[in-house]
């Protein structure tokens, strides 16, 4: 695949990034020119090396994302191997479906912390690096779930609604500093999370549900992420952009 090299220069920290979504933004980034640092909580090996094959610079790095302390030790590596940073795609989330009726708090907090804390700790340890360089992109995934009436998914769904209010909030408190924000909702795909939480059965029953009639798969929203990551899209901040085969209408 040749693809235009539209990064060339730009340092990406992709979170989540040990497979699935995060494997595929990942190499993408780099075959468009981009040097990536890899955040997962478990090793991002396979990303590394399909990084690498692209011809670009890679480190991989392991952290708890909603420990404020484990976030802080990753960004001094990240600045130490790279200097700066100037993409931050806070791809990192967990998709489980529990009963409101056994939910308690412990794991209440601990779902919003995957997937909206930990958006937080991301954007406030690289901002002050984007701000420095007059220059950044921030795009967080969110899930088109928000526009569907599923069940067992209240914590879920709290968090990434939260997702695109912190998206469009910080979009304008970081625009004078040259630092877009935009959020991604993508549909349930055939990726390895995906396939462990919802299973075969239901994605084909979703992919029946899309105007697309096909089950999504983690490169279906690199288009998306790769665009709004870019200099394309340096008139567009604050937006939710939904890449899901035409399931959910925004």
């Amino acid at each position: 695949m040749n693809s235009p090299s539209t990064h060339t220069g730009r340092v990406a920290v992709v979170t989540g990034a040990a497979g699935g979504f995060g494997t595929a933004i990942a190499t993408e980034l780099a075959r468009r020119g981009a040097d990536i640092i890899a955040v997962d909580l478990n090793p991002a090996d396979k990303t590394v090396a399909a990084v690498q094959e692209a011809g670009r610079k890679a480190l991989a790095l392991q952290a708890d994302l909603t420990d404020p302390q484990q976030v802080e030790a990753i960004t001094a590596e990240m600045l130490e191997f790279a200097g700066h940073v100037d993409i931050l795609i806070n791809n990192a989330g967990a998709f489980p479906f529990r009963d409101i009726w056994e939910l308690d708090f412990a794991e209440w907090k601990r779902i919003q912390g995957i997937n909206l804390d930990s958006q937080f700790l991301m954007a406030k340890a690289v901002m002050g690096s984007m701000r420095d360089g007059s220059w950044g992109r921030i795009v967080n995934l969110a899930s088109n779930s928000l526009g569907l009436a599923v069940r067992d998914m209240v914590p879920y769904m709290a968090a990434k609604g939260g997702v695109i209010g912190f998206t469009r909030a910080l979009a304008t408190d970081l625009a004078p500093h040259g630092i877009t924000v935009n959020a991604v909702c993508p549909t349930a795909s055939s990726t390895p999370g995906g396939k462990d939480f919802i299973g075969d059965e239901v994605l084909e029953m979703v992919a029946g549900m899309q105007a697309i009639k096909r089950v999504g798969t983690a490169t279906d929203i690199v288009g998306t992420v790769c665009f709004l990551s870019s200099d394309d899209s340096a008139f567009v901040t604050g937006q939710t952009i939904v890449a899901d085969g035409g399931l959910m209408r925004v």
